[in-house]
């Protein structure tokens, strides 16, 4: 009981805190504002960019700049629609919040309570995984692993990727480090599913948006009417050019990172976070002991050298849904999200009363970190400092760093008196599926069957070792793929790794595949 009074004295003193220390941002200081996210979109290339803010529980701003679409007329507005990918994460912790306080399930559940075909790499690991686990990336499972199967497009069901964890090998020891992993905020989803009888998609558009307010939000970008052409499209830079990418937008990310939605709606949903689950119209989404849960660091994290020099930052850490850390002495919630094309954060300082969402489509998170720290800076009254300027010169030193690097991928030595036949077959990953490489008008064609954008050509490189250059070369994902050959001279098994590892996105885990070739090959 003492326990239980303290933590809801402490509760109630942060609020107190919250409210008493909040700052109130002039039309000055907004109108600074506006002319930092002008030079962050030209310095960074950004077509189109949504900015919201909140600041001592009123909307501020809630605004858009540029355009939907690059090359295209057609403005962004507070309305337009954008793929907030995984700032989706927050929204599956806050369904299961809810079931939680409706009695449906609780956070120290084992997942195989609820979802009795869950089965990860051993048996121990299976038994003891709990809800709380699947939001924290505490799992053990290694960065971005096993993502293939939903990124970056696929036509695998949940139940496929259910079958496909068990053959996921962990990297660290169970709720020892952290590791950022997707797939365990898809399971969270599935959760969501068969705990409340309805699909995660269905969930969250019944009981978390029209609750919230989010008038103008949908769980995937399929389910938006046909009437509504409000909504923006992916642009990639690539080799110096703007280029439009038109993709499926996360479709199968669900309880990891599908949702669209725009600036209007997601002031809203920073309000009801900043009011400790009471929405804008005084509705209650969940409780404040349940976003105490929520905020509550459940692994920490490192933080990077450059982060303390720059935020004082002393603390990092994740909690469900949500990361964590200290920012100039204050603590910081929030979440960056990232698909092909387009980019999200959404980043909030209680204590301050002061919230900002960025959408944006173009993937350039420095731009969106530099215009939060913009708007943060005048909340905490901190000492000037250009973050767009500053941000844009080392993102773009480090670009032509790690661009400079690359050049054509040429053979080392000459091929092994082989045919491309030889490496021809089918090769099967126990979790991913059928990978099939096959000769095609004469040159060598790689499929990876479950992915309609992983289709590409082999180039050989070295033994037998060939670069994979995909058809669709915005992935900037190419890839090497080295064959195991037998005495016979048969391939028996592949491995893949990146070609650039410091620009490709790491849900693109080649490595972890573990390719053999299917069937078996005679001895």
């Amino acid at each position: 009981m003492k326990h239980t009074l303290w933590r809801k004295a402490l509760f109630v003193s942060s609020v107190l805190l919250m409210s008493s220390n909040s700052f109130a941002l002039t039309n000055t200081q907004l109108e600074a504002v506006e002319k930092s996210v002008d030079q962050a979109m030209e310095r960074f290339s950004i077509p189109g960019l949504a900015v919201g803010i909140v600041n001592d529980g009123k909307v501020v701003m809630a605004k858009g700049f540029g355009v939907r679409s690059y090359g295209k007329e057609a403005r962004v507005d507070e309305h337009t629609l954008f793929g907030i990918a995984s700032n989706s994460k927050a929204f599956t912790a806050a369904a299961l919040a809810m079931l939680v306080e409706q009695g449906k399930l609780n956070w120290d559940d084992p997942v195989v309570k609820h979802l009795p075909e869950f089965e990860l790499y051993s048996k121990v690991l299976t038994e003891q995984m709990t809800i709380r686990d699947l939001l924290s990336h505490r799992g053990g499972l290694g960065l971005g692993a096993g993502d293939l199967m939903i990124w970056p497009d696929t036509d695998k069901s949940v139940e496929d990727i259910l079958k496909g964890l068990k053959y996921l090998k962990p990297v660290s020891q169970f709720r020892n480090e952290y590791h950022y992993n997707n797939l365990m905020f898809v399971v969270a989803g599935e959760v969501v599913s068969r705990v409340s009888g309805i699909s995660w998609h269905d969930f969250v558009e019944q009981h978390i948006f029209p609750k919230v307010g989010m008038d103008g939000s949908y769980a995937a970008f399929s389910r938006i009417p046909h009437a509504n052409l409000n909504f923006a499209t992916g642009t990639i830079e690539y080799q110096g050019q703007l280029e439009e990418f038109i993709g499926d937008y996360l479709e199968d990310f669900r309880g990891a990172g599908s949702i669209a939605s725009n600036v209007a709606d997601m002031t809203k949903w920073m309000q009801t976070q900043m009011s400790a689950g009471t929405t804008p119209s005084g509705a209650v989404l969940f409780s404040s002991q349940s976003q105490s849960n929520m905020w509550h660091p459940h692994i920490m994290r490192v933080p990077k050298e450059q982060a303390l020099k720059d935020f004082r930052q002393h603390f990092k850490g994740y909690g469900l849904g949500w990361s964590l850390e200290s920012y100039f002495g204050y603590k910081k919630v929030g979440h960056m999200g990232g698909i092909l094309g387009m980019g999200s954060q959404v980043a909030m300082i209680p204590e301050k009363g002061v919230g900002i969402v960025l959408l944006s489509n173009q993937q350039a998170y420095p731009a969106l970190r530099a215009i939060a720290n913009e708007v943060f800076e005048q909340a905490l009254d901190l000492a000037p400092r250009d973050w767009v300027a500053d941000s844009a010169k080392a993102y773009h030193e480090s670009r032509n760093e790690k661009y400079s690097k690359l050049g054509p991928v040429t053979p080392k030595r000459k091929k092994q008196g082989l045919s491309d036949e030889h490496y021809t077959g089918t090769l099967r990953s126990a979790w991913y599926g059928d990978v099939i490489v096959e000769k095609i008008a004469g040159e060598l064609r790689i499929d990876f069957t479950h992915t309609g954008l992983l289709k590409g050509s082999l180039h050989h490189h070295d033994g037998h070792s060939f670069v994979v250059k995909w058809d669709e070369k915005l992935l900037e994902a190419d890839a090497y793929i080295h064959f195991n050959l037998n005495d016979k001279n048969h391939v028996e098994s592949a491995e893949m790794e990146w070609v650039n590892p410091e620009i490709t996105d790491f849900s693109f885990d080649f490595h972890d595949l573990n390719l053999k070739a299917f069937p078996k090959p005679k001895e």
